[in-house]
């Protein structure tokens, strides 16, 4: 790619810590190691669509080291719609993608960076082919369900912020003898109640992967409390149903419908179950927002100026990702499946299960082999 090209990027999908970080790398990347143009799409693929287009130039030398530390994208995101099938007012459905290859097209961009989830970058890559235009992936999400990499943007500092809640959340408990529930986002992956909860000394982890009863659920808690500990603390995914297998589903103004309440539910049955004072806790949004961890400031950059090197090479069609201790690459086409979920054999469930945590399943004890490699 020649050093007069012009690249977009773009942030979609739910908001998380690490975003603003990827931004910068991409920019200082694209700027300091080929001299291109870098225009930062503002609200996701809608930036491109809308009349007039709606961006922000993005030069090397304006993306300081504050962009590290700030939550949250300055690009602004959306999470609602589909711009290959969006719903219009009046009940129908309509192709924005001609809008977009336009608009693309106008700012004159060789190929767009997408920060996202699986969804963004399905509808995202889609939007590209048919606009004959390059993409790139770099993938984002609290719930770390994205295919291809062991880490997306935004997990580990959701992970921190669920864990000090734990910490804080022991100390409470003990101080009035309650089973305090901690309900954590996730949508179908458990990976930040499994997480959290084994580094946050969780007595119980419920997650969506693994089949739990009440009544096993009741025994732990009696367990722990004949230890002559006064408390329990739980941790449970949102997407964790309810025992006649429905989901706990919440609708917001607007008619949306979200995961959500299934730590409320939880907190009735136990307390009249087991006897003990139940207080439920919905973590919610906090786990989005705020100051990124070291952590995910260091992928977010690593995968920003991955993500360059692939466009410079032209290799479309692929998403930057963290395997094995380093950054590689993966096909778009392997990651748009679906939600990657938490395996009953994976280590974070080994472990809690060594240490006597009640995660539901039957989870294997974890094996590790002392033969020399």
């Amino acid at each position: 790619m020649s050093v007069n090209r012009a690249i977009g990027i773009m942030t979609s999908g739910g908001d998380c810590a690490g975003l603003n970080a990827v931004v910068r790398a991409v920019a200082c990347a694209a700027h300091e190691l080929y001299g291109w143009k870098v225009y930062g799409i503002l609200d996701g693929t809608s930036g491109l669509i809308t009349r007039p287009l709606r961006y922000v130039e993005l030069g090397g030398s304006a993306m300081d080291a504050s962009c590290l530390r700030s939550g949250g994208t300055f690009l602004g995101t959306t999470s609602k719609g589909d711009p290959l099938q969006f719903p219009m007012p009046d009940g129908s459905y309509r192709d924005f993608s001609p809008e977009f290859a336009e608009g693309a097209k106008m700012l004159g961009l060789d190929a767009v960076v997408v920060v996202g989830g699986d969804g963004s970058m399905r509808i995202t890559s889609e939007l590209c082919r048919r606009a004959g235009l390059g993409m790139v992936g770099i993938p984002k999400t609290i719930d770390n369900d994205v295919h291809g990499t062991d880490y997306a943007v935004g997990f580990a500092t959701a992970v921190d912020v669920a864990t000090e809640a734990l910490d804080r959340l022991h100390s409470t408990a003990a101080s009035h003898h309650r089973a305090m529930i901690l309900e954590v986002m996730g949508r179908d992956a458990g990976y930040i109640a499994m997480t959290a909860g084994i580094a946050g000394g969780a007595d119980i982890i419920l997650v969506p992967e693994l089949p739990y009863t009440l009544e096993e659920v009741s025994h732990k808690i009696r367990a722990v409390l004949d230890t002559g500990r006064s408390h329990v603390v739980i941790v449970v995914a949102e997407g964790v149903r309810r025992e006649d297998g429905q989901s706990a589903i919440i609708t917001y103004s607007g008619g949306e419908k979200r995961y959500g309440g299934i730590g409320p539910y939880l907190a009735d049955r136990i307390a009249g179950m087991v006897g003990i004072e139940t207080r439920p806790i919905v973590l919610g949004h906090l786990q989005r927002g705020g100051i990124p961890s070291a952590r995910d400031r260091l992928i977010a950059s690593a995968f920003g100026t991955a993500a360059v090197d692939l466009v410079a090479e032209g290799a479309w069609g692929r998403m930057v990702a963290w395997k094995n201790g380093t950054v590689t690459s993966v096909p778009l086409e392997d990651v748009t499946t679906g939600a990657r979920l938490l395996a009953a054999d994976d280590v974070l469930v080994c472990t809690a299960k060594a240490l006597g945590i009640y995660t539901g399943g039957a989870a294997p004890l974890l094996k590790v082999s002392s033969a020399a490699s």
